[in-house]
């Protein structure tokens, strides 16, 4: 917000600047319309500013028509909202409706009409949605360190879960209170929101590197949160159990690894082997619990499968991640 403010504010000085240094009346309005057309990213901007600016010619023209015809009565303003706003919404300009309305009380405040009026008006929305365009074009904010910060947290968080998972398998006795799932979705769709705009401040080649780091992440947290499921039906200790624990533990550190090391897939494909090695269960007890953790081990070898499809970005390159 506060670089928005300060651009917003270099905008609207520029455009009154240049207004006043050209001699076209009505510096103060280029200056509003350079403060409508201040945005939040690059490609938001060239799409913000070109529906402004055809909005605002469009309702000129149906405002000069009717003052024209019917003069300068504050019932025509309304006549004008009528039928400016609907058309202007059809022409897919819908974000110049404000602005158009600018530019027309202007002309009304001055009840005079003609090609010299409609020029000056021309002018100022050039000067001031291009002083917009430009402070926009010229610098937005550098999300990469943010992004870099996020991923770190969710990392982080994917690592405490997973210990957790591990405690639990251990000790079916084990007490948490699962905030950290609460926390790594908020991460996660903060992550998202940063990464398009990171996107969208990208005019040419946008790199969607981060795009797909936190959908792979947002994928994985639902299949986390069914592991979570399974492990809820983990009420007694089973050397099955203690097995998928030391999966868990491999993985919470290969979560925090740039790079896909396997190993915690080696483990699992291990624990599989075990499973169809053993012995059936003699208890139904023993029964639900071992069906639970084979579950979770599906759930796992999903996990673990995403990981190896997609690529998670660091700063400057893309690399593997678990």
């Amino acid at each position: 917000m506060g670089f928005r403010v300060i651009k917003t504010a270099a905008a609207s000085l520029l455009a009154i600047l240049i207004t006043d240094a050209l001699n076209i009346p009505g510096a103060t309005s280029a200056g509003l319309l350079a403060i409508l057309g201040v945005d939040v990213t690059r490609k938001r901007s060239v799409r913000s500013i070109s529906a402004r600016f055809f909005a605002s010619v469009l309702g000129l023209l149906l405002a000069s028509l009717l003052f024209y015809l019917l003069g300068f009565h504050y019932w025509v303003l309304a006549l004008y909202i009528l039928l400016a706003f609907p058309a202007i919404s059809k022409a897919n300009f819908k974000e110049g409706i404000v602005t158009s309305s600018v530019v027309v009380f202007r002309v009304f405040q001055g009840e005079e009409i003609g090609f010299d009026i409609f020029l000056t008006q021309v002018e100022l929305l050039i000067i001031g949605l291009g002083s917009a365009m430009l402070v926009n074009l010229i610098y937005m904010p550098n999300s990469e360190g943010a992004m870099i910060e996020i991923r770190r947290k969710v990392d982080g968080l994917f690592a405490t879960i997973f210990n957790h998972y591990a405690l639990t398998l251990r000790d079916p006795e084990h007490i948490w209170d699962g905030k950290e799932l609460i926390e790594a979705n908020r991460q996660i769709d903060r992550g998202i929101e940063e990464a398009k705009r990171a996107s969208e401040n990208q005019m040419i080649h946008p790199d969607g590197a981060w795009n797909i780091y936190f959908y792979m992440r947002k994928e994985q947290m639902e299949n986390i949160q069914s592991m979570m499921h399974q492990i809820s039906q983990v009420y007694e200790q089973l050397p099955h159990g203690v097995l998928a624990a030391e999966v868990f533990d491999q993985l919470s550190e290969d979560v925090m690894s740039e790079g896909y090391t396997g190993k915690a897939e080696s483990l699992l494909h291990e624990l599989e082997r075990e499973f169809k090695a053993m012995e059936l269960p003699t208890t139904r007890e023993e029964f639900e619990v071992r069906a639970a953790i084979l579950q979770l081990c599906h759930e796992l070898d999903y996990y673990l499968n995403i990981s190896k499809k997609y690529k998670a970005p660091t700063a400057k390159r893309m690399v593997r991640s678990s």
